[in-house]
């Protein structure tokens, strides 16, 4: 059903100047297509002297279009991803010559590239080079006017373009050269094509640095805009047939361009293009057996997928934003959790080398790696929005690490296809990641860093967009995997489930350092951050310890069995299922009993969670049974009691 649009009318002062504008730009084409005769038009530029012109304009165009891709790309570059001093007075020059007056820029060449400029003696001298009133000079003419176009064009693009996708392809091992020419520059292609076309057409049509800087010879520097110049004296019908094929020439390249003037990601195309597919298992093949009926992570293949072999212990001392000494064994997996802010995705970023907000000196195994670039530390990251390369398959971004590193094409791929079928996305290799589902595009990103034969493996939340079944199957195949990984793997996550079962040690982050590195069992049976501790599902309340229980640091006061010295700090761990929640106030043995009211009621598997707003305590949650609730009528703004008995409350000293 097409979606009904609504038209505002604009207002009159403004409709009025806008349709002048119009008419004021539309008349100067309108004088040119009424004078033109249409008759003559065939004889006018077919003329020799009109010909002679237009190859020697095609000629410097092409010329200067290639100049400026030689210097204007890495210049593009540069003042889109490097911090520098004086980099607004280099953006400043780069924009001049589009200001500048024609003539002035004329001069400008003279004075520099001139045989009496600053470099033309040197020119001549050195390599016999006479750039004024030469080809030569037009070319560099055009090109000073019209490289500003591309470059401008090019910054936007790669401004618009997200360095994940750049710093994903360092941490597989590409080279900063090999990022560029296979992740960047297909990327921004669109800004790269509309620059180059932009530029194109404005150095055809350059006139005033040209005549001033090369002359006005026949055959030499006598290009179509002054062509056009010298027929305005003698044949002015003939001035405004030339002047005419040169403005269909300009409007070409700007409906072509269709208002792209800086250029759209590739990723932002491909995303509106072509949305998502659902997941999909693989097809069997007709004559296979049962086996082959399953998803394609039953496979082990441990012979199509081989590994680097060895062990590389990793120790780490990182300063600046997190502060934290970080040591284990091969074969660990640590999680990493707390809060939005504790430091947990700069951690990972500072072990790549990748962030100024930390520094890392890292060892893995033998080797110090501190002072090498990203590509060379064997350093696997999988980021959050796992940064799939939207221009290549779902095979070519798994295979993108191998063939960094050197393995043939048809070995990459194999072994690429191997790790594709062992997190069930095998049937999805030719695909684009822009044709994947969330939970799709997460698997290929997750394959892609497992491929890549890592000596630390860094995932940044791998498994937040799969749905519950898939995240158990991909999380069984990455536990396997972990099981004989001869380095270490860090995972960020806000699952508990994934802490505790992927995990050997979690490790909990606070303001950049480590309030906590101990086993799962241990953090869940004694969490020392209210946040860790409400991630696993319990009621924390930190307090200050008192002769009679707790002062609780959001007021109120609890009664605990256990005795800690009074003015300790400590948090009061409570689990759902130790409140009880009752219409009217209990009587009996518990000792901390307080009035509240229902906020919230929500399912967890055959249970449901209540929270509670008690007076004179912290916020509480409860879990019951959906029969207990609907015994006591629970609904959102219910008034309720409940209640705690001491001996259910865990004290953990902070």
């Amino acid at each position: 059903m097409s979606r009904l649009r609504t038209r505002t009318r604009p207002p009159l002062t403004l409709a009025i100047p806008a349709l002048l504008a119009v008419a004021f730009l539309l008349m100067p084409l309108i004088g040119i297509l009424v004078r033109t005769q249409w008759g003559e038009l065939g004889s006018h530029l077919g003329s020799p002297g009109v010909v002679e012109a237009l190859k020697l304009s095609l000629l410097v165009s092409l010329w200067a279009l290639g100049l400026s891709l030689l210097l204007g790309v890495p210049l593009a570059w540069l003042l889109a991803r490097v911090t520098f001093k004086g980099k607004a007075l280099v953006r400043s020059l780069v924009l001049l010559p589009m200001v500048l007056p024609p003539t002035v820029g004329g001069v400008a060449l003279l004075l520099g590239f001139g045989r009496r400029g600053l470099l033309g003696p040197w020119l001549e001298d050195a390599f016999g080079i006479t750039l004024p009133f030469h080809t030569s000079g037009a070319v560099v003419a055009a090109t000073f006017v019209a490289m500003p176009f591309l470059v401008i064009s090019l910054e936007g693009a790669l401004g618009g373009l997200k360095q994940s996708y750049e710093e994903t392809a360092a941490s597989l091992g590409a080279s900063p050269v090999r990022v560029f020419f296979t992740v960047t520059l297909p990327m921004v292609a669109p800004g790269l094509i509309a620059g180059a076309a932009l530029t194109w057409a404005r150095a055809l049509g350059e006139f005033g640095a040209t005549i001033t800087f090369a002359g006005n010879l026949p055959g030499t520097t006598q290009t179509l805009p002054l062509q056009v110049y010298l027929l305005l004296q003698d044949q002015p019908e003939a001035a405004t047939s030339v002047s005419l094929l040169l403005l269909a020439i300009a409007m070409a390249v700007l409906i072509a361009l269709r208002g792209r003037w800086t250029g759209t990601p590739v990723v932002a195309r491909e995303a509106v293009a072509a949305p998502p597919v659902p997941d999909e298992a693989p097809v069997a093949a007709p004559d296979a057996g049962p086996a082959a009926e399953t998803a394609a992570p039953a496979r082990s293949a441990p012979e199509s997928a081989p590994q680097e072999t060895g062990h590389w212990p990793l120790h780490a001392t990182v300063t600046g934003f997190n502060q934290l000494t970080l040591a284990a064994e091969p074969g660990t997996t640590i999680a990493v959790v707390g809060e939005n802010g504790a430091g947990k995705t700069t951690l990972l970023r500072a072990l790549l080398g990748l962030t100024q907000r930390a520094h890392a000196e890292l060892r893995l195994g033998d080797a110090d790696v501190t002072a090498l670039p990203p590509h060379k530390r064997q350093v696997a990251w999988v980021p959050q929005d796992g940064a799939l390369f939207p221009h290549l398959s779902a095979l070519a971004n798994t295979a993108y690490g191998l063939r960094a590193h050197g393995v043939p094409r048809a070995g990459a791929r194999r072994e690429a296809q191997a790790w594709l079928d062992r997190l069930g996305v095998g049937h999805l290799a030719h695909r684009k990641p822009a044709q994947l589902s969330g939970g799709q595009a997460q698997r290929v990103a997750l394959a892609r860093a497992l491929a890549a034969r890592p000596r630390l493996l860094l995932l940044d939340e791998p498994l937040a967009a799969l749905d519950q079944t898939t995240r158990a199957r991909v999380r069984h195949t990455l536990r396997t995997h972990l099981a004989g990984f001869g380095g270490v793997c860090l995972i960020v996550t806000h699952d508990p489930v994934e802490a505790v079962s992927l995990a050997d040690r979690v490790l909990v982050l606070a303001d950049g350092r480590t309030l906590q590195d101990a086993p799962p069992a241990e953090v869940t049976r004694h969490p020392r951050s209210p946040w860790v501790a409400r991630m696993l599902g319990r009621n924390a309340w930190p307090g200050i310890a008192s002769a009679d229980g707790l002062a609780l640091a959001e007021g109120g006061r609890l009664v605990v069995a256990e005795a800690l010295p009074e003015g300790a700090q400590a948090l009061a761990i409570i689990a759902p299922e130790a409140v009880s929640v009752h219409r009217d106030r209990p009587a009996g043995s518990p000792r901390n009993v307080w009035p509240g009211t229902v906020r919230e009621i929500t399912a967890v598997g055959s249970r449901l969670r209540v929270l509670i707003a008690p007076a004179g305590a912290p916020d509480l949650v409860a879990e019951i049974t959906p029969e207990a609730a609907s015994e006591l009528g629970l609904a959102d703004g219910a008034e309720v009691w409940t209640s705690v008995k001491a001996t259910e409350i865990t004290l953990v000293r902070l």
